[in-house]
């Protein structure tokens, strides 16, 4: 993809806030600084990919961005807005913000479209009958439909992972987080999964990816974030980061990532 890494290249930027801003935010767990010192700003339309080794702080970094953990001094801002500390305001901010983790975290006693419909109900107090009607249209678009009216249980792992990421888009959300949505499903499923998410990106979906999965990060990504013992220490393109990284820790990683 050709936006630069750091999305300056286009105008609107200059009066419109990006979508994700992160300024030295550090977290903490006890003792341990798991994040530290993050900057980060993640334009409108970008599809951003978090890379790095197991404990990192990347799904941390996730997680802060809308609230699931607390941060411990800095800011994180979402469309402009500070992360709300509780409350209605801290509800609405994750409406706005979708979330797809490694489980599928549906619930098990409803069925698909009931899943996908329950939070507009609930919270966007959308008419059951609209909510259902964009409910088919998403399980549609990420190739579940004729699975509605099952429930999760008789799913494969990459349609149930399908059909958490058409829950969240039924929020009709600013921006979409996905931490390691493929680490827990068979390789056989991955593609399915990946093929959802980098279709999200062609239509202008901003995304923050924390994955393993280096395909996807070429081919949907504008920018590389690579993290290691909770700092950022490199942000680029897909292009340089994998022809050329500057770190001694990201050569490492891909040393042995891609090797595999």
């Amino acid at each position: 993809m050709s936006t630069e890494a750091s999305g300056s290249g286009d105008a609107s930027t200059a009066t419109t806030p990006p979508m994700i801003k992160a300024v030295s935010a550090d977290k903490y767990f006890g003792d341990l600084h798991v994040l530290k010192d993050i900057n980060l700003e993640v334009p409108r339309g970008q599809v951003v990919v978090v890379l790095g080794p197991s404990g990192s702080g990347k799904s941390t970094l996730c997680r802060a961005i809308n609230r699931l953990e607390p941060i411990n001094s800095g800011s994180i801002e979402v469309d402009g807005e500070p992360l709300p500390a509780e409350g209605k305001a801290l509800a609405a901010l994750r409406a706005d913000v979708g979330m797809v983790f490694q489980q599928f975290n549906l619930f098990a006693h409803k069925s698909i479209v009931e899943n996908v419909t329950l939070g507009p109900v609930k919270v966007r107090k959308i008419s059951q009958s609209e909510a259902r009607t964009t409910a088919m249209e998403l399980l549609e678009r990420v190739g579940i439909a004729d699975q509605a009216d099952k429930y999760p249980a008789q799913l494969s792992g990459g349609q149930q992972q399908r059909a958490a990421i058409a829950r969240a888009l039924a929020m009709k959300p600013k921006v979409m987080l996905f931490d390691e949505p493929t680490s827990a499903l068979d390789p056989e499923m991955v593609q399915e999964v990946l093929d959802t998410m980098t279709s999200l990106a062609d239509e202008g979906m901003t995304m923050v990816v924390v994955t393993h999965e280096m395909g996807f990060a070429r081919r949907a990504a504008h920018r590389v974030i690579f993290m290691a013992d909770g700092e950022v220490v490199e942000d680029s393109t897909p292009e340089d980061f994998f022809s050329n990284p500057k770190s001694d820790r990201a050569k490492d990683f891909l040393g042995k990532i891609l090797t595999h």
